[in-house]
């Protein structure tokens, strides 16, 4: 998860936070998101969360059915910053990987 956000802040899109990195978390805090910011310019944050938020999730699962994404707000929805918090949820005697 951590290189995918790398990926989605290329080009000062987002700017971030770790608050946590673990092999099996990884919680982040989003401060300023450059897609909020031209939804928001061009009076569509509505389209801007439904085009771009609302693809979280759906990328989460897509790196594993056992990611799971917690998130309560949003810059796009007039947060302060984005709340990304990623659990992944081992089945049991799943060694980590190294």
């Amino acid at each position: 998860m951590a290189s995918a956000f790398d990926s989605f802040a290329a080009g000062d899109a987002l700017d971030y936070e770790v608050l946590r990195k673990t092999p099996d978390s990884f919680d982040i805090n989003v401060t300023g998101c450059r897609y909020a910011k031209f939804y928001k310019e061009i009076g569509a944050p509505e389209l801007g969360f439904v085009l771009v938020c609302s693809a979280d999730f759906a990328m989460a699962e897509g790196f594993s059915a056992d990611v799971q994404l917690t998130r309560t707000q949003t810059i796009m929805q007039g947060a302060s910053h984005c709340d990304f918090r990623y659990q992944l949820n081992r089945k049991r005697n799943e060694p980590e990987a190294a």
